[in-house]
């Protein structure tokens, strides 16, 4: 008989470890935050998109600068009313600031790429046409000639 023979159906499979298992939820929780990015931007007027039949992708976000038409949400209701109303970044604006706006979102991009942007016009199926070709115009009098406008596909709900 051998020293270290014995029976080999006596051996179990010793347990994991759950020592480091927190360390590691704690990793990806840290990993998640640090690179997660949060919206730049507060939506301040109810945009229902319309739907259209052919949509193409905006291939670069980053190049496009975003222009919102709607009327006001509840909570700005009070203030500006219920009419449609321009959404520049942040706040309310006219169609008179929209040159500045453009020409801000200009100085941000790099040289090569200001050629590229897109000026994203988010509008409202609601909104009366007025508006939005008055905000057609501006853009064509400061030269920002590429639009495009966001919509949803057939039977989305966004």
């Amino acid at each position: 008989m051998s020293k270290f023979g014995g029976s080999r159906n006596n051996k179990s499979v010793p347990g994991i470890s759950s020592g480091s298992l927190s360390d590691i939820v704690f990793m990806l929780l840290f990993f998640f935050m640090v690179t997660t990015q949060m919206r730049e931007t507060e939506n301040k007027v109810i945009v229902k998109l319309p739907v259209a039949s052919e949509a193409a992708k905006l291939e670069r976000k980053d190049l496009s600068a975003n222009i919102n038409i709607g009327s006001p949400t509840r909570q700005y209701q009070a203030m500006y009313g219920t009419d449609a109303r321009i959404q520049l970044n942040d706040s309310f604006k006219t169609i008179d600031d929209i040159r500045d706006f453009i020409a801000s979102e200009r100085d941000a991009m790099s040289e090569a790429d200001r050629s590229l942007m897109t000026v994203n016009l988010r509008v409202d199926e609601d909104v009366r046409m007025g508006i939005v070709s008055d905000v057609k115009q501006e853009l064509r009098r400061c030269s920002a000639l590429k639009i495009m406008y966001a919509s949803r596909k057939p039977g989305g709900d966004k």
